[in-house]
C-alpha cells in the first residue's frame, strides 16, 4: 500500500525536459547503452552497501545477498532490474535522480547538437546515465529503500515528458528496483538473448552475480583484478581464449597492477599469430578499456601506440569517468599516464623474453616484427625499442637467423665506427648485390633488410650506442681502409696493376656513349667480382629509399647515378683492349649500353626492356659471327 498523502509531483527543469525529449525521440543508435548504465548504477550501489557493512554500520536486511536481478516480461513489455545495494531515501531520490538538473545538462546538449551520433558516448559523462533509460522507455518507476534501518521506502515514477512523482511506500526491501515499461519499438529488450549479449559486451566482469529470469549470465571473473599469485597458467590461457574469441593459446601474457602514478589493473597478451595482412586495413582488435569492470571502450586506440596494436587484453581503472567521450579520453591526463606505464612494462617484458627465451622472442619477431618496427618514431622509448629490433645479416648463412644491433656492435671489426646495412627483396637477390663485394672481402658484417619500412627505420635510428648507421651503397670505400680485416686470406693474390690513365679514358668514352643516363663514369674501388655498379651521388639517399620515394610520388623516371667500372674484370679488360685499338669501335657502344642496363637491372630498374633485348641480340649475333669466322679460318 502507498500513502497518497505523501505523494508529491515535481516538474523537470527546462533543460532536463529538453534532454528527455531528445532521449525519447532522437537517439536510436546503441540504445542498448541504457542497460549498461542501469547495471553500472546497481553495481555501484552494491559496492557502497558492502563498504558500509565492512566498516561496521548497521544496515537493513543484512542477510540479503549482494546481487543484480533482471526480469524480462514480453507479455507486459517490461524490463525490470533489481539490486540489493545501498538504496535511496526520498531526499536522495530527488538529489541523485535529479542530478541531471545541475550536472552539466546544458553542456551535454551543446555537445549533442554537434553530432547526434555521439549521444550514447556522452551519456554518463554529464550525469545523465540513469536518464538513458528513456531512449527505450515509455514509463519508468523506481522503488527503493535506503540501507539505513529506519529508512522509509519510496517510489519515483515518470514518463519523461515533464514531471515525476515521488510517493512514500509502506514497505520495501533494501536496495533499488527499476521497472521500465518499454516502448513498442524497444520490445527487443524483453528478449533474453538480446539482453544477455549486451551484458556480455559491457558488464560481463561486474563483481556481483547478474541474473536474467533467475539464471546467472556473468560467469567469467575479472582475473586482472586478482593477485598474480592466485591465478594459474590455465586460467590465464582460458581468459585469453575468451576475450580473443580463439582456440589458440597466447604467446605470452603480462599481468600489471599499478598504484603510481595512477591506480589501474591490466592483463595483456601477445598472440601467437598475426592476423593483420599487408595491404589490408588492420582488424578491429586491441585492448578493451574498463572503468570499475564496466566496458567503456572496446578495442581502444588510445591505450597503446599503433606499433603495439597486436596486443590484446584489458585495462581497468577507477580514476576515469564512466562512458568518457573519445575526445575527452584523448586529453585525459590519467589515461596518458596509464599509456606511458603500459608501454614501458611491455617493452621491459619483451626485453626479458629476448634475454631468457631467444626462441620465443624470435617467434614474436617473425610474427609481429614488421608492426613493431613502426615504433622507431617513439622518441621517448627509442633506446629500448632499438635494442629489441632484429635483422638478418651477412654474419649468418641463412635468411632465418636474426641478430640484434647490440650483437652486431659486439662483433664489429677493429677500427669500425659505423653499422652497415643494405636493403633488397630477399637474401638471394641481396647476395648478388655488387655493393657487398668489398664488405665480404674485408670480412665486415652488413645487416640485411627485406621490409620496405626498414629504410625508414634506419633513417630514424641514425645512431646506436654512438655508432652511426650507414647504407652499404652510400659509403666511400676509402672509409673502410682503416678497418682491420677480420678474415685474412692466405691465398690472396698480389694486387693487379691497372693503367689508371687508359681506364680513365675508357670511362670517359663510356660516359660519352651513355650521355645523360649517368652523372659520371669512374674506376671503382669497391668492386672485386662484378664488372660495374651504380652509385648514388654523395649525400643522397640509399637506392632502396630512392625507389620507395619514387613509388610514393608516382615517379617512374630512372635517376641518373654514377657508374663505377671494375678494371680487373675480364669484360672491362676486353673493352679496354678494343678501345686502345679503335676508340670509336661500335662494339663499345653496344657493350656500354648493355653493361649499363645490366647494372640498372641489378639496381632494381628496367625502364626499356625492348632496347636492352635488342642490344643483347645484336651482340650475340656479332659474337656468333666472330666465332664462325674463327672456325672457318681453322
Amino acid at each position: 500500500m502507498t500513502d497518497q498523502k505523501s505523494a508529491k509531483t515535481y516538474k523537470f527543469k527546462a533543460e532536463t525536459k529538453q534532454l528527455l525529449d531528445i532521449l525519447a525521440h532522437s537517439l536510436y543508435t546503441n540504445r542498448e547503452i541504457f542497460i549498461r548504465e542501469l547495471i553500472s548504477n546497481a553495481a555501484d550501489a552494491l559496492d557502497k552497501v558492502r563498504f558500509e557493512e565492512v566498516r561496521g554500520t548497521k544496515i537493513a536486511d543484512p542477510d540479503r545477498e549482494y546481487e543484480i536481478r533482471i526480469e524480462l516480461d514480453a507479455d507486459n513489455q517490461t524490463f525490470t532490474i533489481t539490486d540489493t545495494g545501498i538504496g535511496m531515501s526520498r531526499e536522495e531520490l530527488i538529489s541523485n535522480i535529479g542530478t541531471i538538473a545541475h550536472s552539466g545538462t546544458a553542456e551535454f546538449l551543446k555537445q549533442l547538437t554537434k553530432d547526434e551520433k555521439q549521444g550514447p558516448e556522452l551519456i554518463g559523462q554529464f550525469g545523465v546515465g540513469f536518464y538513458s533509460v528513456f531512449i527505450a522507455a515509455e514509463e519508468v518507476s523506481i522503488r527503493t529503500r535506503s540501507f539505513k534501518e529506519d529508512a522509509v521506502p519510496c517510489e519515483w515514477r515518470s514518463d519523461g515528458t515533464g514531471t515525476y512523482r515521488i510517493t512514500e511506500l509502506d514497505e520495501a526491501p533494501r536496495g533499488t528496483r527499476i521497472e521500465v515499461k518499454l516502448r513498442d519499438d524497444a520490445k527487443e529488450f524483453t528478449e533474453k538473448h538480446r539482453v544477455e549479449n549486451v551484458i556480455k559486451k559491457y558488464s560481463n566482469f561486474v563483481p556481483f552475480p547478474i541474473h536474467i529470469n533467475g539464471e546467472q549470465v556473468n560467469k567469467i571473473s575479472a582475473i586482472w583484478r586478482e593477485p598474480k599469485s592466485s591465478i594459474n597458467e590455465e586460467q590465464y590461457v582460458e581468459f585469453f581464449k575468451f576475450i580473443a574469441n580463439t582456440s589458440e593459446e597466447p604467446l605470452t601474457h603480462l599481468h600489471i597492477s599499478a598504484d603510481v602514478p595512477i591506480q589501474f589493473h591490466s592483463l595483456l597478451y601477445i598472440p601467437k599469430t598475426n592476423i593483420e595482412m599487408p595491404g589490408f586495413p588492420p582488424p578491429e582488435v586491441g585492448v578493451n578499456l574498463f572503468v570499475k569492470r564496466i566496458l567503456v571502450q572496446q578495442n581502444s586506440k588510445d591505450l597503446l601506440p599503433n606499433y603495439l596494436r597486436f596486443i590484446r587484453g584489458v585495462v581497468d581503472s577507477e580514476d576515469l569517468p564512466l562512458n568518457i567521450s573519445r575526445e575527452t579520453l584523448q586529453e585525459n591526463l590519467a589515461l596518458t599516464k596509464i599509456k606511458s606505464v603500459l608501454v614501458k612494462k611491455i617493452l621491459t617484458h619483451l626485453s626479458e623474453i629476448a634475454e631468457k627465451d631467444k626462441e620465443k622472442y624470435e617467434q614474436f619477431w617473425n610474427e609481429f616484427g614488421r608492426i613493431f618496427k613502426e615504433g622507431y618514431a617513439d622518441y621517448g622509448n627509442q633506446e629500448k625499442i632499438f635494442e629489441l629490433f632484429r635483422f638478418n645479416s651477412s654474419h649468418f648463412d641463412n635468411a632465418e637467423a636474426l641478430t640484434s644491433l647490440q650483437d652486431y656492435v659486439d662483433r664489429m671489426a677493429e677500427g669500425q665506427e659505423q653499422i652497415y646495412y643494405l636493403s633488397s627483396q630477399n637474401r638471394e637477390v641481396m647476395e648478388q648485390n655488387p655493393h657487398l663485394e668489398l664488405f665480404h672481402s674485408k670480412g665486415i658484417e652488413v645487416l640485411y633488410l627485406y621490409d620496405p619500412i626498414d629504410e625508414f627505420v634506419m633513417s630514424g635510428i641514425q645512431k646506436f650506442k654512438d655508432k652511426e648507421l650507414a647504407s652499404a651503397d652510400q659509403i666511400d670505400p676509402a672509409n673502410l681502409d682503416k678497418i682491420k680485416d677480420k678474415e685474412k686470406k692466405e691465398d690472396q693474390k698480389e694486387e693487379e696493376k691497372i693503367d689508371t690513365k687508359e681506364l680513365g679514358d675508357l670511362c670517359a668514352r663510356i660516359k660519352n656513349i651513355l650521355g645523360d643516363k649517368v652523372k659520371e663514369v669512374r674506376a671503382s674501388e669497391r668492386l672485386t667480382a662484378s664488372p660495374a655498379v651504380l652509385v648514388n651521388p654523395d649525400g643522397t639517399m640509399s637506392a632502396q629509399m630512392e625507389k620507395l620515394m619514387q613509388a610514393i610520388n608516382k615517379d617512374a623516371k630512372v635517376p641518373a647515378k654514377i657508374m663505377e667500372v671494375n678494371g680487373k674484370h675480364p669484360l672491362i679488360k676486353n673493352m679496354l683492349e678494343i678501345y686502345k685499338k679503335d676508340p670509336k669501335d661500335v662494339y663499345l657502344d653496344n657493350a656500354a649500353e648493355n653493361l649499363y642496363y645490366s647494372v640498372l637491372l641489378l639496381d632494381g630498374y628496367l625502364p626499356d626492356p625492348h632496347r636492352m633485348v635488342g642490344n643483347i641480340q645484336e651482340m650475340l649475333t656479332k659474337s656468333s659471327d666472330l666465332y664462325v669466322d674463327k672456325s672457318q679460318a681453322k
